[in-house]
Formats: structure tokens, sequence, C-alpha cells
């Protein structure tokens, strides 16, 4: 039986829920064969009495298990793959369990070399447009955390978690309401799925660009990879949302697309201890992992809202084009870092860019431009405290918050690379949310800019068969097409986009089954 609302108080072993758990059931503790916790998150309204909050199974029958009905392909086709981030990775892996060999085509370098490519970015300030935080093994949430809440619903979100603990993430993240591998984690993650994929018959082809897709009546026939035609007989167009230079052959080649809200802002830093004391009040605040948040505000008009949100952590330099500067968020795994940050972001509509499909993603192209030339032109960001991007200027020296951001920075004021319609919402967004979390609008916040990759600014069209109207066995998934935000919703598009290209060569539609 389930039993949910199960609460424990701060410092009690989970071997007492057990004993909770028993109690609530009627069973005999030596009757039982079975007991896991499917959820565990917590309650911290009541600041002088916070409690963890469980959902239990248990029972005196053996577990029944769900079995996963994967049918196998028995067909010498080849499937491209383009991109080895979250979904391109799913989508390949359930590929190669079903029988078929994927061809993954990913720009950037494995996880390993990727990490000297970020380190050489942050130490001598030379980027690697091709593999960089961006791009690369593991997509861009390799470095950024690791975050798997996520707001799809979806049967397929606990077989992305039972995969990813396979291979090698903690246990916890299969009950934990907001699980997240860390950014130590998940490069050992990712390696081992990667070898599983070639183990299955799978080829993972690492500094290969795609910069053609062959169509030749009404199907891709190959695609060009590093000036070279490689034939495929189906192709998944996985990539990530910073992946412009594809939008654009794929405009170029006629693909449908289409124009896409997005969001753009800073980075905003507070001290951990400060953002523990806000959320747990100061009798739990030394005894609780480091406090996260998720909150906005609509009274600037405009969405206002915080996104990855990174406790203990560290912002990053995340671009991946020459002359820009991007950030994005870290954490390790123990997220014990000085400070917490995340991004905090205003809405951004189709009306705000320049006409034309792409109009958003040269929108965000021009924002980190002016980031760059703002502050010397070497991938320095710039940095000012919210009190001064308040009142203008960034006179304020840093006292209590230092910035993180690790390439280096100077105090430049933000209103002058935002659109005025983006500063005001955030001023007034940020102290909006401040009135639900006391110190996040604190004068001596620290805000990094710019945040620009957030999500993609496009679309590309699909079917409800998964395919695009110009060609019929090619399937744009994933983020970077517009189809999903975040890793667990990336990894379960990539799930369902193997599946359309499983069930067209068997018949059987995959998924769960008594």
């Amino acid at each position: 039986m389930k039993i949910d609302n199960l609460k424990l108080p701060i410092g009690k072993s989970e071997e007492e829920l057990f004993y909770l758990a028993l109690k609530k059931s009627g069973l005999k503790k030596q009757s039982v064969k079975h007991f896991k916790i499917l959820k565990k998150s917590l309650d911290a309204r009541d600041k002088n009495d916070i409690k963890y909050v469980y959902s239990v199974e248990i029972s005196d029958k053996e577990y029944s298990k769900v079995v996963f009905n994967l049918p196998i392909v028995n067909t010498p086709k080849k499937v491209g793959v383009v991109g080895f981030g979250p979904c391109g990775i799913f989508c390949a892996l359930y590929l190669a369990r079903a029988g078929l060999k994927p061809i993954v085509f990913e720009r950037g370098k494995n996880v390993e070399e990727r990490q000297k490519s970020v380190n050489k970015l942050i130490s001598e300030r030379i980027l690697d447009e091709n593999s960089n935080i961006q791009f690369g093994e593991g997509g861009a949430g390799t470095f950024s955390d690791g975050k798997l809440n996520t707001g799809v619903s979806s049967p397929y979100i606990k077989t992305v978690l039972k995969d990813f603990v396979r291979f090698g993430a903690p246990e916890e993240i299969e009950y934990l309401a907001k699980p997240h591998i860390g950014s130590d984690n998940l490069p050992k993650v990712v390696s081992a799925m990667r070898e599983e994929i070639i183990r299955l018959g799978g080829e993972v082809r690492f500094n290969s660009k795609v910069s053609d897709v062959i169509i030749d009546g009404g199907k891709a026939r190959g695609v060009k990879v590093n000036g070279e035609i490689v034939d495929v007989d189906d192709l998944v167009i996985a990539v990530g949302h910073s992946a412009r230079d594809t939008f654009y052959m794929l405009k170029g080649k006629g693909f449908e697309m289409q124009r896409k809200a997005f969001a753009v802002g800073v980075r905003i830093e507070h001290l951990r201890r400060d953002i523990n004391l806000c959320q747990y009040g100061s009798k739990f605040a030394d005894k609780l992992p480091s406090a996260d948040y998720s909150l906005s505000s609509k009274k600037a008009g405009r969405g206002v809202f915080t996104f990855c949100m990174c406790p203990g952590g560290f912002v990053m330099p995340s671009a991946s084009e020459e002359g820009g500067v991007v950030t994005n968020g870290m954490s390790n795994f123990l997220r014990d870092g000085e400070n917490s940050n995340s991004a905090v972001l205003c809405e951004i509509y189709p009306e705000d860019f320049k006409e034309g499909v792409l109009g958003g993603v040269e929108l965000q192209r021009e924002l980190e431009r002016l980031a760059f030339t703002s502050v010397g032109s070497n991938y320095n960001a710039p940095v000012q405290t919210f009190k001064d991007f308040c009142i203008g200027g960034a006179n304020t020296p840093f006292s209590t918050v230092k910035p993180t951001y690790s390439v280096g920075y100077e105090r430049f004021d933000l209103n002058k690379i935002l659109p005025n319609y983006v500063s005001e919402s955030l001023k007034i967004g940020i102290e909006d949310i401040g009135r639900k979390l006391k110190c996040f609008s604190s004068p001596n916040a620290v805000l990094t800019g710019v945040e620009t990759r957030s999500s993609s600014p496009v679309r590309v069209v699909r079917g409800e068969d998964g395919t695009a109207s110009i060609a019929t066995n090619v399937y744009p998934a994933g983020e970077g097409c517009g189809y999903a935000g975040g890793i667990m919703s990336a990894s379960v598009d990539g799930i369902k986009t193997a599946f359309k290209i499983i069930q067209k060569y068997t018949g059987v539609v995959p998924g769960y089954e008594k």
C-alpha cells in the first residue's frame, strides 16, 4: 500500500520512518516484504517546526515489477542522431537497446576533454566554439548542477531517473522532490551512458559537426559531417538551444520554423547562509541542506522569474560564440560554496524582436556582444550590486557578497546593456520577489550579465508522428528544437522520439505494461 504525508522531525533517521509506516499500515514487522521511499520533500512553512515529508510504499507481498516493453528491431537501417545532450543521449540509448545501431554526431568533445576546453576559457580566455559549456558530451546541463526537477508530467520521468541511477547517479534522485546529480557527478554518468550505447553497437562520434542535411525526394539521405557525406535512413535533430548555426542551416533547407517566446536577464548571487536563514530560520539554517527557491513576479506586467537556481554554487562563463559573454550557474553535489545563485529573467515575446523566424537569436547575440565589449572584450563579465542597478552606475564596492564568475569581472552598469523594458521589469520583479524571500532584494546582492540561454527562441515544427514536413524521416526533438526545457523534459523527449522510430519499424508501441 502507498502511505502519504508521513512526517519526520529534523534529526530523526529514516529507520524511524519504517516504524512510522508500519504503524500506519497495521502490518506486523515480520510480515513486511517490501518497503520503499517514493518521495521526500521538506516542509519549511513553520520555521520553528520544519519537517521532512514522505510518501512510502509498504506491503506484505513481494514487489511486483512493472515490465518495460521494448520490441527488438531487425533492420540494417542507419539512424543518425545530431547532438549528444540529454535528448540525444536517451534517444540513442533506447534505439540501441531496441537493436538499432545509432550513429551520434556531436560537434564537441567527450566530457573528459570538454572539461579541458572549459578550463582553458577560464584560465587563458581562449574559447573553443565547438566544445565549451554549451557544446559537448552531456549538453549544457553537464555544467549546471544536473537539476532533475521538471514541470513535465510523463510516465517516463521515472524511467529517466532509474537510468541515471543505473549509470552512477545517487539513488536518492528517485525519490527526492527536487533531485540533482551535481556537476561533479554528471561527467561520470554521461560517459557511462556513452559506453553502454557503444557496447550495444552504436557509435558516438565526437568533434563531428553536422553542417548540412542532404534531402532528396522528401527524405533525408545523409548528413554532411566535417565535409564528408554520411548516409542515414532516419535522422534525429537533438541539438541544444545554442546551436544557432544549425538553426540557420535548417531554415536555409526549408524546414518549417516558428518564433518562440524566451527570456533574458542576469545571474543574481547572495550568500548561501543568508538564503538558508530566509528559507529555514535561525533554528534550522545550519542543520539542513543548502536551501533553494523558485520564485516569480507579475508586478512589472511582464513575467520575471528565477531559473536554474544553484545553491552553494558558482556563476560560470558559458559563451559558445567568439565575442560574446554568457552566464550560467553551476553547483557540485554537496552544494557547499559560499554563494548561492540563480538566473533572474524577464519574459521576451516574439513582438519584442526583429522580424524573421530567427529574430530571437539575433537579440540574444546583440546582448551577449554588448556584454563582451562593455568590459574590455576579454570574456570578463559586467557585474554590479542590486543597489547600483536600481539607481544607475556601478560605484558600490562588493562587500558581503563577492562575484564568483571565474574568468574575471568588472563593475559596469547593466542598464546600458539590457533593453530598458528588461531592466525596469527586473528591478520591479526583484523588489517584489524580495517581499516573498526577504534577502532576495538585498542592496548587496550581486548581478552578473548576461543570461540569455535559458531556452530556445525558435521551434522546428514537427507533426504528430514526430517528423518534419519537409522530410518524413527527420525528427526534430529536445530543447534546441523547442520541445523541452531542462534535462528531464529533454531526456523524456529523446525517449519518445526513439519510440516513434522503433514503432515505425516494428509496428509495436513501446512502453510500460504490467
